[in-house]
């Protein structure tokens, strides 16, 4: 394919389809493609897709609708959860060249170029016992950090959960070869990476290599500065990681834990491998260790049978344990889990009220955080975003900062005291030395 082809790309969904995204891209990049950017006409598009809630289907089939309206002679592209779950729904679509299912994502660009006159959609997909491929993939462009693919699949089967369908069951890469990886990301200069995965605790199902084992490894590598460990299962944030990640001056105090609801009932129906004591007990153990650290909780409202009393459980604990942030989703029926099929549905009312509730504690919760942190000092990662005048940067432990443009401090790490916050997102610092 001619040099001057561009090709464009739409991400749907978690860290992990970002990296993946960005490992495509590069191929297409080795062979010649100039990557489209935003707003830009392409003679190819690859939408990697997501699967976790309806509105993510909803969403993925209005951007291909979108694609083919206003570029009718490109090639059409479909990978992700999606593509693997419901691949004739985007074949439906016409003006869709191709719908490759996660065990294919490295075939992409080679399936592409193999192409040749527009025609019937062709469909590459498995069955979920069949994906064992892993694609391996890290992300670029960012000029401070990047996301690593540590992991992928899952093996927990929640019962409202379709991802284990759409990813297989838990598989990662050896040490060695995330290592590696690492100081690929190192040579390029970012400093920062995040570890990411479908259930990223859970590493080493394929290779026999504790997850503490490849926090080590990284933790060696030269020119990373800092590490944050996207998500992790509240059953597999053991003592020993915490203890880790507490000690060592790469690990940045900063936890995403879902917990999906405050209501033991509600677990159970769930398929959850904690209770809320249980709970409670990893985020104490994190606290002991870490005790600046910022705490991110996932929380699911509405699910079937969720009632008034096991939401106001779900809202008080929550409160109780005070964490930095929650991202709330509220309930969406996933076809072919076992939580479709049970009964009491939550009216949509009410599981928008109490969405908005918990949406609530959150912004009281961060604020509360950030009014902490003021006349503390911190070290601060400063990205390449100017906006009204200002450039931004994140603490280790995840405050997002503000100072005056300054070109000069793009991707160093300065100490800073943190002098103020806006009350919801941002605050501001004063740089106290330069690297």
């Amino acid at each position: 394919m001619s040099s001057a082809k561009k090709v464009g790309f739409y991400t749907l969904g978690c860290k992990l389809n970002f990296s993946e995204t960005s490992t495509i891209a590069r191929e297409f990049e080795a062979g010649g493609f100039v990557r489209a950017r935003q707003g830009e006409t392409a003679d190819v598009y690859v939408v990697n897709s997501c699967s976790v809630t309806e509105h993510a289907d909803k969403k993925c089939r209005n951007i291909v609708r979108r694609i083919v309206r206003t570029n009718p002679d490109a090639i059409v592209a479909v990978t992700g959860c999606y593509a693997q779950l419901r691949p004739q729904d985007l074949a439906a679509i016409d003006g869709v060249d191709l719908v490759i299912g996660n065990n294919d994502k490295g075939s992409i660009y080679e399936r592409v170029s193999a192409l040749g006159a527009k025609r019937k959609a062709s469909v590459h997909t498995c069955e979920a016992g069949e994906l064992t491929n892993f694609f391996a993939a890290f992300s670029t462009g960012d000029r401070t950090r990047s996301f690593l693919k540590v992991q992928d699949g899952c093996n927990y089967h929640c019962s409202y959960c379709t991802i284990p369908l759409a990813r297989g069951a838990s598989r990662n890469l050896p040490i060695a070869d995330l290592a590696a990886e690492a100081q690929r990301i190192a040579a390029q200069g970012q400093r920062e990476i995040v570890l990411t995965g479908i259930n990223t605790g859970d590493f080493g199902r394929t290779t026999g290599e504790p997850f503490i084992d490849l926090l080590r490894a990284l933790d060696r590598v030269e020119g990373i500065d800092r590490y944050r460990i996207s998500s992790i299962e509240p059953n597999l944030l053991t003592d020993e990681v915490i203890a880790f990640t507490a000690a060592s001056k790469r690990f940045q105090p900063h936890f995403h834990i879902p917990i999906q609801s405050g209501s033991d009932r509600i677990l159970a129906l769930m398929r959850r491998r904690y209770n809320t004591a249980q709970f409670a007990d990893r985020i104490a153990a994190v606290r002991r260790a870490v005790p600046d650290v910022f705490l991110g909780i996932d929380v699911i409202v509405g699910f079937p049978g969720e009632t008034d009393e096991d939401f106001a459980d779900t809202y008080r604990f929550l409160e109780r344990l005070a964490p930095a942030f929650l991202h709330v989703f509220p309930y969406s029926a996933r076809p072919d889990t076992p939580a479709a099929g049970f009964p009491n549905r939550v009216p949509p009312p009410v599981v928008e009220r109490r969405a908005a509730e918990l949406g609530a504690l959150s912004e009281r919760l961060h604020r509360a955080f950030y009014e902490k942190q003021v006349g503390t000092q911190a070290r601060v990662l400063w990205e390449s975003t100017r906006r009204n005048g200002y450039m931004y940067g994140y603490t280790g432990n995840y405050v997002k900062v503000r100072t005056p443009f300054d070109r000069a401090l793009i991707n160093t790490i300065t100490p800073v005291k943190l002098t103020a916050t806006d009350g919801e997102e941002v605050m501001d610092a004063a740089i106290l030395s330069r690297e």
